[in-house]
């Protein structure tokens, strides 16, 4: 029934790739099937003037898609001038969930920036920079740690997003390009490892969906998140004590 042959609550392959790049305090390559984003978490001895003199810090994101990570180039933003409106909502997104996961408190008045950038799109590209970006932004924590210029670690959760929709009339995990630019509802899905509920952005793009099936989409996010997140810990074993 799916393009790519998945049962209906089957992610993509999944792998991430920890310390690929060579500066940053934290860096991950993210793949979700062919979707493959670079994501990577750098920290600054700053924070944004609203919180200057607060006592704590800040994470925020930035996102873009190269101009040859689609099936035809795209201009870069920067040669426009500005910046899409879709380009902003998702790297609020990003910003968004991040934060959900650290005690800003504990960060001290410092900021991570995490530079999420879309070298291979074929859909899920908001839903694998978050998951990827989660362990860039662990790398640069423990690298703090390591510099003894944290006291304790201000991790509070892992956190996770994953596509779901309804295809075809049936609710799937983790679309793909195919199934994205067809389905009845699109639906992204950002949740932290005791399965609290971060955002949820949902559409019907073609037919209202039932309660039921919202239902169905959100048990599928929940469970695919557990996956992701497993990944997540698979990737830093060894590295990060739980």
């Amino acid at each position: 029934m799916r393009p790519s042959g998945r049962t209906p609550d089957q992610l993509r392959e999944v792998t991430i790739t920890r310390n690929y790049t060579k500066h940053a305090e934290g860096s991950v390559l993210v793949a979700f099937g062919d979707t493959k984003v670079i994501c990577n978490a750098t920290v600054e001895e700053n924070v944004p003037r609203f919180l200057k003199g607060a006592g704590k810090g800040w994470v925020t994101a930035e996102y873009g898609m190269l101009p040859r990570s689609t099936g035809e180039r795209m201009a870069r933003e920067a040669s426009r001038g500005k910046q899409g409106g879709r380009t902003l909502e998702i790297q609020r997104l990003i910003g968004r969930s991040l934060r959900a996961a650290v005690d800003l408190t504990k960060l001290g008045e410092r900021t991570i920036y995490v530079d999420c950038d879309v070298i291979q799109a074929d859909g899920g590209t908001r839903t694998a920079s978050i998951t990827g970006a989660m362990v860039a932004v662990i790398d640069a924590l423990q690298t703090l740690q390591q510099k003894k210029l944290l006291a304790t670690d201000p991790l509070l959760h892992f956190v996770a997003a994953v596509s779901v929709g309804v295809y075809q009339g049936v609710p799937v995990l983790d679309l793909d390009y195919a199934e994205d630019s067809n389905a009845q509802t699109d639906m992204n899905v950002v949740m932290n490892e005791e399965g609290g509920l971060i955002e949820v952005q949902g559409t019907a793009e073609d037919a209202a969906f039932t309660r039921q099936e919202m239902n169905q989409m959100l048990d599928l996010a929940e469970a695919g998140i557990q996956q992701l997140i497993a990944c997540q810990r698979d990737a830093l074993a060894g590295v990060f004590m739980p």
